[in-house]
């Protein structure tokens, strides 16, 4: 599986952007997609995700202003970017794992990563 992703870039304290993120190859065991992020000095954290029935989860510092969905029929999810504010600058990683049909994880596989940056 491959994870091809657009989007990001720079943008001012509450504008907005939108991520996506297309999987090719051998996508039929994709289970959750989502988005990671990384500051310098920080640690990678995850930003939100989505399961393949539609359950989202986000990080309670971006509930209310980001929204993940998944696009089965293309294998592509769009992470959508509203209200940001200069402490949501990093770089985003898509992030997706395989399991299996009994429901053992196989694989994760990332992406290479795209610079996300807010000026205030």
């Amino acid at each position: 599986v491959q994870l091809q992703a657009s989007g990001g870039g720079s943008v001012q304290a509450g504008g907005s952007l939108r991520l996506s993120c297309a999987a090719s190859g051998s996508t039929s065991n994709i289970n959750f997609i989502g988005w990671y992020r990384q500051a310098p000095g920080n640690d990678r954290e995850l930003v939100a995700r989505v399961s393949p029935g539609g359950f989202t989860t986000y990080t309670d510092s971006v509930k209310g202003r980001f929204a993940i969905s998944r696009d089965d029929t293309t294998n592509t999810a769009y992470l959508r970017m509203n209200s940001l504010k200069p402490e949501d600058s990093a770089v985003y990683y898509c992030n997706a794992d395989a399991r299996n049909d009994y429901g053992e994880f196989l694989h994760e596989y990332w992406d290479q990563g795209t610079q996300v940056t807010v000026s205030s």
